[in-house]
């Protein structure tokens, strides 16, 4: 059975000139990813996966590009590279379109696949009115067979454009906020210890900070030691008391994701209606 060529074919069509940095980036970061994801998923590749220029047509910008594998081992066929290939394109426009609809799902990019795919974006970004299509072809008895494609316009690129600055900002965001002599009430408690920094079994609910319970972290002995007293041996019930304490928040992408205290100043009873300590 003859061996079937897989081309990645890269097609851009612009209607203002593009700036060269640009230009390079749409093309090196096709090379980066394809490397990255060939890296990721292909533990038989000798980490070496290169994309080569085979032909740059006339008229919009057009290149034929050879995805190579260097494989480490010999039953990783020709079949097996164009089905690599196929997954590549697929990959590659879901990316762009989760960026593009800001819905990321469970994908959370790194930094450097942000710069990948800002270089992909940038110049179809740019112009008022471009596209970039991606495309893996085989060839068989002459005939140009399309196994996958993806393309995206200028709107597609700009809103690509905006979630990764904010993905950016999430990433870059303070991992951890502090808090002095703010109101806690416990929602659940646990007799049981819990490592010091870890979470443990409480959750506990600090309004001034978030509408919502989020497991409790001891980061102090002594925080600890108060705390666990007033679950485990004071009279009275742990739940219609408030503790003044200052605590460290957690954030997970921005968001309050854990409260560690850090020291206790006060213990005070809640009135007897719950939502007069607001």
């Amino acid at each position: 059975m003859e061996e079937k060529e897989i081309i990645l074919t890269l097609r851009i069509d612009t209607t203002e000139p593009i700036e060269i940095d640009a230009f390079v980036g749409a093309f090196t970061s096709l090379a980066e990813e394809y490397r990255r994801e060939v890296r990721a998923n292909q533990p038989d590749a000798n980490n070496d996966a290169r994309i080569f220029v085979k032909e740059i047509r006339k008229g919009s910008i057009e290149a034929d590009l050879v995805p190579y594998i260097v494989a480490a081992a010999p039953f990783v066929a020709q079949m097996d590279q164009v089905l690599i290939v196929e997954q590549f394109v697929r990959t590659w426009g879901e990316r762009i379109s989760a960026l593009a609809s800001g819905k990321l799902g469970g994908w959370s990019p790194s930094k450097s696949e942000l710069k990948i795919l800002t270089d992909a974006t940038e110049a179809i970004a740019r112009d008022p009115n471009a596209s970039s299509t991606l495309e893996a072809v085989t060839f068989e008895d002459g005939n140009r067979n399309v196994r996958a494609a993806f393309k995206f316009s200028t709107p597609d690129a700009r809103k690509a454009k905006d979630t990764i600055d904010a993905v950016y900002k999430e990433i870059d965001a303070p991992e951890d906020a502090e808090y002095k002599r703010v109101l806690m009430v416990f929602t659940r408690t646990d007799v049981g210890d819990a490592r010091l920094g870890k979470r443990s079994g409480e959750r506990v609910l600090i309004e001034e900070v978030c509408t919502r319970p989020l497991a409790l972290m001891y980061a102090s002995e002594l925080a600890e030691e108060r705390l666990k007293h007033e679950i485990r041996e004071a009279e009275d019930n742990v739940y219609k008391k408030g503790f003044v304490v200052d605590v460290n928040v957690r954030l997970v992408n921005g968001k309050p994701s854990v409260f560690a205290v850090t020291n206790v100043h006060e213990v005070i009873d809640l009135p007897d209606d719950e939502e007069s300590y607001d």
